[in-house]
């Protein structure tokens, strides 16, 4: 589709790459993990989930499952909600002390199997977590031994990180979002049961399909592949920019979430349009999780990570946050607006994808913010980072943070300055 002109590389790359976990989906696939954990010969499992969904008794359910196979397991519920760097620490001890393990199964929203992937990184290869962290956070080690067979088994629709090579997490001293970012992260098996997902809040619901939604348009609009410079084949990484497989899973991902996404928030008990989520965050996260996303995600980490008294609903009220597919969200009108001029068809297909029968306004590079701002309003999404507690005087602040995500904002499809970031963040203070 669109061309990128800002990157007209010399030896232009001709190769992408594709990745993605063996899958298994539908009601009652959970009831089948311990047979799958029995095929990749494991004997002694940890359960990695949170309290709250452990609260639910899904882990447990899955625990009895595996235990048929002769296969021991153990459950950790000591996941938290958005993972800092203190968090995994914690997990990752936890892990250490009680194992070896010979495999692990996440059970939970996009925490929990963040988690999982760092236990499961810190416990097969020498080091701490700071060693693996991206640059400049962190050291941006990879991995010297094979990590342990990962099963991720997703109870919210949004993260796709059972699809990703990504671990997210908070940096506390920072006050920064950042992550640890290797293929060999990437989930061994993802097991997709929205019948787990039936119990999810509204609130969640809503924040997490924000998340969905802004992995396939972010995908879909990412530089193109060609873009890139020609890469050797040891220097190729998980993101390589959008590409034709990619693209088609972020198109279906769009489409399912036009017509499930405002009913799963709605009406919760709507089996089909859970199911419907359950497979366009799947689809999303088989899209952005080689293709990449870009500027929303890189405004979301400073925005949940510089967080002040924002209480969300349907989530813990014990601690301030905004959760990750809210603050995604917040900035995402804004950033297509900005990025409308390297491929408007792409833009415009997104929002016609998304809203099938919405009037093209004459303004066409509104045409997509319209549509994302429109959906936000019905299903309750905060009316930009005003909402959730910054103003003016947070910018500068805002864009610090955005800025240090150079892995993610390297997938722009334009280049993005700090005075491109700070206009974006100050049009984001109110939305409507």
């Amino acid at each position: 589709m669109g061309t990128q002109s800002e990157y007209q590389p010399a030896n232009p790359e001709a190769v992408f790459t594709y990745g993605a976990p063996q899958l298994k989906f539908g009601r009652g696939a959970a009831d089948e993990i311990g047979f799958d954990l029995s095929r990749m010969g494991a004997q002694r499992v940890l359960i990695v989930t949170d309290s709250g969904v452990a609260a639910a008794g899904i882990p447990q359910r899955v625990a009895e499952g595996i235990r048929g196979f002769k296969i021991e397991v153990v459950v950790y519920d000591g996941v938290h909600v958005e993972p800092s760097d203190a968090s995994l620490k914690h997990a990752i001890e936890y892990a250490r002390d009680s194992g070896p393990w010979d495999a692990f199964v996440a059970v939970g929203g996009g925490s929990s199997i963040d988690t999982a992937k760092a236990i499961n990184l810190l416990t097969t290869n020498p080091g701490e977590l700071m060693d693996y962290v991206n640059v400049p956070v962190g050291k941006g080690k990879s991995p010297e031994h094979p990590l342990n067979p990962l099963v991720a088994v997703p109870t919210t629709t949004g993260t796709g990180s059972e699809s990703t090579t990504i671990c997210v997490l908070d940096v506390l001293d920072l006050k920064v979002k950042t992550g640890i970012s290797h293929a060999s992260l990437r989930p061994r098996l993802a097991v997709v049961d929205p019948s787990l997902t039936v119990s999810q809040p509204s609130g969640v619901t809503a924040a997490a399909g924000m998340d969905i939604l802004c992995h396939a348009l972010e995908s879909f609009t990412a530089r193109p592949y060609t873009s890139y410079q020609r890469k050797r084949p040891e220097e190729r990484v998980p993101y390589c920019g959008s590409n034709p497989v990619s693209d088609m899973w972020a198109e279906k991902s769009l489409t399912l979430m036009a017509t499930a996404f405002r009913r799963a928030v709605l009406r919760g008990e709507d089996e089909e349009a859970r199911s419907s989520m359950a497979l366009a965050a799947t689809f999303a996260g088989l899209g952005f999780g080689n293709a990449g996303v870009h500027i929303p995600h890189a405004n979301a980490y400073p925005i949940a990570g510089r967080v002040k008294d924002f209480y969300p609903k349907d989530y813990p009220n014990n601690v301030p946050m905004v959760p990750h597919g809210m603050a995604v969200s917040l900035t995402a009108p804004e950033a297509f607006r900005f990025t409308f001029e390297t491929a408007p068809e792409r833009h415009l297909r997104a929002a016609t994808l998304l809203a099938p029968e919405a009037d093209k306004p004459n303004d066409l590079s509104s045409f997509l913010p319209a549509v994302l701002t429109g959906l936000m309003r019905d299903i309750g999404i905060p009316n930009g980072i005003g909402d959730v507690g910054y103003d003016n005087t947070d910018v500068d602040g805002l864009v610090e943070g955005a800025i240090m995500q150079q892995r993610v904002l390297a997938a722009a499809p334009r280049d993005v300055r700090e005075e491109d970031l700070a206009s974006i963040f100050s049009r984001s203070m109110n939305l409507w």
